[in-house]
Order: C-alpha cells, then sequence, then structure tokens
C-alpha cells in the first residue's frame, strides 16, 4: 500500500426504490494499491455498496471520492478508466460475437489505437488461457469460461482499481489457483483489487485486509488476521473462518498461536510446538 486514499465513502447511505435501506451511514477509507477482501452474507450490502464506486449506483445519502474526487457528476466513461468491475453473473456483461471481440471492447472504446487494442486483447487472451476459444461465441461456452472471458475483459481496461464479484464461482480449484495467483501479481504490479467473496479459505490466503459488512453496516475493517479472530462477531454473522484456522484456535490451550490462516502457517506453527516440547 501507498499511503494514498484510493476509494473512500463518506456516511454513505443508499435505499432502493420503494425498498428498505440498503447502506446505513458506510464511512471507509481503501488505500491505493491495497487488497481487500469485502465479506458478509447475501443481502448485506457488498454488492451495492462496490457499484457506487463506478458510478452504477449514485448515493442517497453522503460521498464516495475516487483518489480525492466526488463520483457524483463524473460521467460513467471516465469512471471506466479508473475503475474495473467484474460483474457476479458473467451473463450481464458478456455480450459481442466472438471472444475476442469482447475482450476488445473495452479497450477500444478507451480510444487506443488498434495495435494497442491488439497487444492488450492477445495478452488477455494468453493469460486466461482462452486463445483456443478467441473465435467463439462467449455466449456459448460453458459457465467457467464465460466467467474467464468476463474477467479477460476486463483485465485488458488495465485499470489502477479492479473490483470482482465472486470472481471463481463455477472454477474448478485449478482454475481458481490460476486466477487467484494473477490477481496476486496484479496487486503486486500496483493494482487496487477489491474482492467480495463467500471463500474464506481464498480470503485468508490472498486478502491481507478484510471489511466485514451486515446489514448495511461495516462491522470490521482491519487486517484478516485480526478480523478472523473475532470468532463471536464473525459467528454473529454467520461466517465459518478455514478449518485450518479453527483446528489452530481450538490448540492455542496447547500452546499454538492463536490468528492461523493457512495450513502452511499452522505446519509452521505445530513444527514448533513438537521443537519446544
Amino acid at each position: 500500500m501507498t499511503g494514498k486514499t484510493c476509494l473512500e465513502t463518506r456516511d454513505l447511505w443508499f435505499s432502493y426504490e420503494d425498498g428498505p435501506s440498503a447502506l446505513n451511514g458506510i464511512s471507509i477509507n481503501i488505500e491505493d494499491n491495497e487488497f481487500v477482501a469485502i465479506i458478509g452474507q447475501n443481502g448485506c450490502g457488498k454488492t451495492t455498496m462496490v457499484k457506487h464506486f463506478n458510478g452504477l449506483l449514485r448515493p442517497t445519502k453522503g460521498q464516495v471520492l475516487l483518489y480525492g474526487e466526488d463520483i457524483v457528476g463524473q460521467p460513467m466513461g471516465t469512471l471506466a478508466r479508473t475503475v474495473g468491475y467484474v460483474f457476479q453473473n458473467p451473463d450481464h456483461q458478456i455480450f459481442n460475437a466472438t471472444t475476442r471481440a469482447e475482450i476488445a471492447f473495452g479497450p477500444t472504446n478507451l480510444g487506443l489505437s488498434e495495435a494497442e487494442v491488439r497487444e492488450r486483447t492477445d495478452d488477455a487472451l494468453e493469460r486466461f488461457g482462452l486463445m483456443p476459444h478467441a473465435d467463439r461465441q462467449p455466449a456459448m461456452l460453458g459457465f467457467g469460461l464465460r466467467r474467464k472471458v468476463s474477467i479477460a475483459a476486463v483485465y485488458a481496461m488495465q485499470t489502477p482499481v479492479l473490483i470482482l464479484d465472486e470472481p471463481t464461482t463455477g472454477l474448478d480449484y485449478k482454475s481458481t489457483l490460476e486466477l487467484m495467483e494473477l490477481i496476486t501479481d496484479l496487486h503486486w504490479q500496483g493494482r487496487t483489487i477489491i474482492l467480495i467473496t463467500h471463500d474464506m479459505r481464498i480470503v485468508a490466503e490472498y486478502a491481507p485486509r478484510c471489511l466485514l459488512i451486515c446489514d448495511g453496516k461495516i462491522l470490521a475493517h482491519d487486517d484478516t488476521r485480526s478480523v478472523f479472530k473475532q470468532r463471536e462477531l464473525l459467528q454473529s454473522t454467520h461466517i465459518e473462518v478455514p478449518q485450518i484456522s479453527e483446528l489452530g484456535r481450538r490448540m492455542v490451550p496447547h500452546g499454538m498461536q492463536n490468528g492461523i490462516l493457512t495450513v502452511p502457517e499452522f505446519c509452521d506453527a505445530y513444527s514448533g510446538l513438537k521443537t519446544k516440547s
């Protein structure tokens, strides 16, 4: 992280037409080059909140600032140059006749040269293993491949901020691992990553920080280890930590360090226990 604020919400409220309030006074700061996971049960306000970050929704009350500038009044096209958004359902995003055209659409609309569009498109096709499907109609591909197409299309925009709403849904373990390694690489290259997911293993292994939402309110926003230590809070929101984290917690009375997140951490800590004994 750079210490520079990327996204900020100030007392953000939002209500859908003729519906109850979906966001209730949210105030957060997300730093530039931060990797943050947003967690919470279905209907808690996760997607509603992040749709304010690229102007898909506008606040009922409060402000959303992108690099210090209020998004209200900024055209969607301008915001799209900075914030890339991958929808939870790829079918809400895909509409072109071929996979290549789908991926090229965003860079083309940025006004890039044909050579640059072609370079970015080919790079995305290669990185996501989609080159064999480049000339196929993406709507006819399997769900996992359609998911990859939707992510590759946003990746090709090369926005400094990337929001991914449940990106691993429909992917097998190998594809999930490949995708998360790619996302991690983008983060190390300087992108700000905002990841919505129900998979706490992914949160534990990849997201240094996480943000817990319940009923349109922020209950926790801290480093992931600190949030996962708050067992009663997580139980109250029906969030289950990874099994290895729970096993580590149960072994704390036997000398295990508190706040284990991953299997390698557990193995290292357990080895330390055996050495001491």
